[in-house]
């Protein structure tokens, strides 16, 4: 998995690994951008992991951004596309994945709106979460997830016109099926 942030993504992701039955099953290398990489630059080091014949799926973990998408958003997911490359995309940032967590969230959100709220609603300060309040949780924000997807896919809305939406309910299933 290549995340774009360096810390409440891999946070939530490490807190995954240590679940029993996902370490039974599943064996995840989590890898953090180390320049705050864009989704292009993400993608680009997934597709060339990806030809490791070790490596069975390779996921992308990143945001789209409001008000400013990332630059080269729809060119990442094309790139994505034709390489066989995962893509868990929140948008418009990962702590919509985080308050989906705690409450449906169905109306267009900005991303310093969700930072706020999921602040609020997890009682964190900074970028680090504690990932364990969350892990109860889960099914709960999968759920949440998948109604917000079927909702964008009836109004055929795709990113990065799909606000809210987060893919992580995706990545939780295919490490652990629902």
């Amino acid at each position: 998995m290549f995340c774009e942030g360096e810390a409440s993504e891999p946070d939530y992701i490490n807190a995954l690994k240590r679940l029993p039955e996902i370490r039974a099953n599943t064996a995840i290398n989590v890898e953090i951008d180390s320049g705050q990489g864009v989704p292009l630059t993400l993608v680009k080091r997934a597709v060339e992991r990806n030809r490791d014949d070790e490596v069975d799926q390779c996921w992308c973990v990143f945001d789209v951004e409001w008000p400013k998408n990332h630059p080269n958003l729809k060119q990442a997911i094309r790139l994505a596309q034709e390489h066989g490359i995962r893509l868990a995309i929140s948008n418009p940032c990962f702590e919509l994945w985080l308050i989906l967590h705690f409450e449906d969230q169905t109306a267009f959100i900005g991303t310093k709106e969700a930072e706020s709220r999921s602040r609020k609603l997890d009682g964190r300060v900074g970028k680090r979460i504690d990932p364990e309040q969350y892990m109860s949780r889960r099914h709960e924000a999968v759920r949440r997830a998948f109604l917000l997807a079927e909702r964008h896919g009836r109004h055929e809305s795709a990113c990065p016109d799909d606000n809210p939406s987060s893919a992580m309910g995706d990545l939780l299933a295919a490490i652990q099926p629902f």
